[in-house]
């Protein structure tokens, strides 16, 4: 009897020990976790926490500093082929009449120097003619006279074989002709040039009809035909803003037309145009060349421009968040992250130009896209 009452005790004292031990243990992790507690919220403060979720992020993602390089860019830009200007020449009229004959027909039309392309009746011509014929038959050793006459007839326009016709026959030509002192396509002259634009316009059909026909009245001095020499053009290239600051003039390009992809065309840029097109925002850069392959006017080109190395900051593209107009990076403040409004240029290599708003000394995030659920709710402290 005595034996079995010590091993119920023993059995009891056992059961106390465990229970104990049990306590013990459950007290020590209650003390770990509040530990664990206390270092969460000196690791975080209460005011992060409590930040506007749409100007402040709190995150543990890898981190990134803007740093300093020099990098050699090749831009590649797109534009078109148009008609050099500068080589561009008018026919107008010399005297004022009426056109008898006209030899040229529809715009484009090909042309070489010294052809024929109109006959005018000028009544200035035939009395000028006229007068000549007088003097020569009447004062024939008045030298002088006869001499400023026969200037005044070419001056008006008259040919020197149409004057010594004059001269030889001893009768007046009714009908004097015009002849192109330019080879080129023509071009209606109210068509030739907009100074706004900088553009040739060639938004009419080849065939179309010419503005001058047989039978209409020239003034004096009025433009009646321009002929553009399409042997002479330029590129005009398209230079977006942020390309804007690495091109000058002189840099070296290289130029391949959609026509004929075999064709490459090496120059420089000659000429940047002091203003926007069309209310573009794209600058227009030329590169002037000769067209002896005879691109089409208003083909389309690619373009590689070979700028020299350009030292600036430089960002992963992964760390720059695009918000329409805006750029954003998040900049390490504290336990979390902060969206910041930056200025950037060009991209190159999957690195990004910062132009404004961090130094070497920032760190951001190096992919903003982790930080965000949607683009629309960022605002930042700028």
């Amino acid at each position: 009897m005595i034996y079995k009452i010590q091993r119920i005790n023993m059995k009891i004292f056992l059961l106390l020990i465990v229970f104990c031990l049990l306590l013990i243990f459950l007290s020590c992790n209650q003390q770990n976790k509040k530990e664990q507690a206390t270092d969460t919220t000196h690791t975080i403060q209460l005011e992060s926490l409590l930040k506007p979720a749409n100007e402040f992020v709190v995150a543990s993602l890898p981190v990134t500093e803007p740093h300093e390089s020099s990098m050699n860019i090749p831009l590649k830009v797109y534009g078109d082929i148009e008609a050099d200007t500068r080589a561009a020449g008018t026919i107008s009229a010399r005297v004022s009449g009426r056109i008898e004959k006209l030899y040229l027909r529809y715009r484009f039309q090909k042309i070489e120097a010294g052809q024929k392309v109109a006959e005018i009746y000028s009544p200035e011509l035939v009395t000028a003619q006229e007068n000549l014929l007088f003097l020569l038959k009447n004062d024939a050793d008045n030298t002088s006279f006869i001499n400023a006459a026969k200037q005044k007839l070419l001056l008006l326009g008259m040919s020197t074989n149409e004057l010594n016709k004059v001269i030889k026959t001893q009768k007046a030509l009714y009908n004097v002709s015009v002849y192109s002192n330019y080879s080129g396509h023509v071009h209606d002259a109210e068509m030739s040039h907009d100074v706004n634009s900088g553009e040739m316009n060639n938004d009419v059909s080849p065939t179309q009809e010419l503005r001058l026909k047989e039978g209409m009245y020239v003034q004096k001095g009025e433009t009646m035909f321009m002929i553009m020499n399409h042997h002479k053009a330029w590129a005009a290239l398209q230079i977006f803003p942020e390309q804007q600051s690495l091109i000058k003039k002189g840099v070296e390009v290289k130029i391949i037309p959609e026509t004929d992809t075999t064709k490459v065309i090496n120059g420089t840029i000659d000429f940047i145009e002091p203003f926007f097109r069309n209310n573009n925002k794209t600058l227009t850069a030329r590169v002037y060349f000769n067209n002896m392959n005879m691109l089409p006017i208003g083909s389309q080109v690619t373009a590689t421009i070979y700028e020299q190395s350009k030292q600036n900051l430089w960002l992963p593209q992964s760390a720059v968040l695009s918000l329409g107009m805006n750029k954003v990076a998040f900049l390490k403040s504290d336990s979390g992250f902060l969206a910041h409004q930056i200025t950037t240029g060009i991209q190159e290599n999957n690195q990004i130009e910062i132009l404004s708003g961090l130094t070497t000394k920032d760190t951001v995030a190096v992919n903003a896209q982790y930080l965000i659920d949607s683009e629309s709710f960022i605002k930042t402290n700028q």
